[in-house]
């Protein structure tokens, strides 16, 4: 069947999710971290301690939605379109959780229909939650079934200049480096996939643009101390090509931060933006 409305509130089966040192540094390496991070990058690195990319959280947890529990639409007019975290603690370099994600709402936009989803995270050793996940799909073609459109606003950016604006740039190999985490979609590898798909060619996963955002916001606003990373929240507006700069506008407040992502052509790549730090 097509997507059903009414399987708001399902979840999915636990999931096991294990993580080593390696992993932890093969996807700081995937969002563009090197030899000026080598608290993210190496693990033996003298006087320095390995730590994990807060932005980590986000690749192990949204793993665990349950889209085979929703319907039997087409994955491949799947997009997605928003994506959150909340830490409660800092993440270890080796870890395994117990994931558990929720379907949380569903909405008939028309000729697409979006989904949002909650993961909660269990640290296995402590037994307490790790952290949280949010997730919005947009799945192309599944609305039209008469639910209700639920009215969002859009949020002004603050009427000044940035408190920083802050240029990454991506390599032109950042997506096959990114997919050795685990993301083997051929759309972000095979040109011939990705031009199907109607992109000149493959563009960069979403979450490994969330990854960059996340260490500019990390370094700019948490002295690059992952302790006091405690929530990221944005949504998708554009495709991130390989070899793209990533431009990241923030406007920070009193341990609140909103913030805007930009392309070398100053095109919108993610808006929306909400952080939260401690100091």
């Amino acid at each position: 069947m097509p997507i059903n409305p009414n399987s708001v509130g399902t979840k999915s089966d636990p999931l096991i999710t294990k993580w080593d040192s390696i992993d932890s540094m093969l996807y700081s390496l995937g969002v563009g971290a090197g030899i000026n991070e080598l608290q993210f990058t190496t693990e033996n690195t003298l006087n320095v301690s390995q730590r994990v990319l807060p932005t980590f959280a986000a690749h192990i947890g949204h793993q665990c939605m349950p889209l085979n529990k929703i319907g039997d639409f087409n994955r491949a007019k799947m997009l997605h379109s928003e994506q959150g975290v909340r830490l409660y603690e800092e993440l270890p370099v080796n870890g395994t959780i117990e994931s558990t994600g929720t379907c949380e709402a569903i909405q008939d936009l028309g000729i697409l229909a979006k989904v949002d989803f909650r993961s909660e995270s269990i640290d296995k050793t402590t037994g307490r939650v790790l952290f949280e996940t949010f997730t919005s799909i947009l799945c192309f073609g599944e609305g039209g079934w008469g639910g209700t459109k639920k009215e969002v606003t859009k949020p002004n950016l603050p009427n000044r200049h940035a408190d920083h604006m802050i240029t990454y740039e991506t390599a032109d190999n950042q997506a096959l480096l990114y997919r050795l985490s685990g993301d083997s979609n051929p759309l972000h590898s095979d040109p011939t996939i990705a031009i199907q798909a109607g992109f000149t060619r493959p563009i960069l996963h979403g979450l490994c643009t969330y990854g960059f955002v996340g260490r500019c916001l990390l370094h700019t606003l948490c002295k690059s101390n992952p302790k006091h990373f405690l929530a990221m929240r944005c949504r998708f507006t554009k495709p991130v090509y390989p070899g793209d700069k990533l431009v990241t506008s923030i406007w920070e407040k009193d341990g609140e931060a909103t913030f805007q992502t930009v392309n070398q052509e100053d095109q919108t790549v993610i808006d929306r933006g909400h952080f939260s730090f401690s100091n």
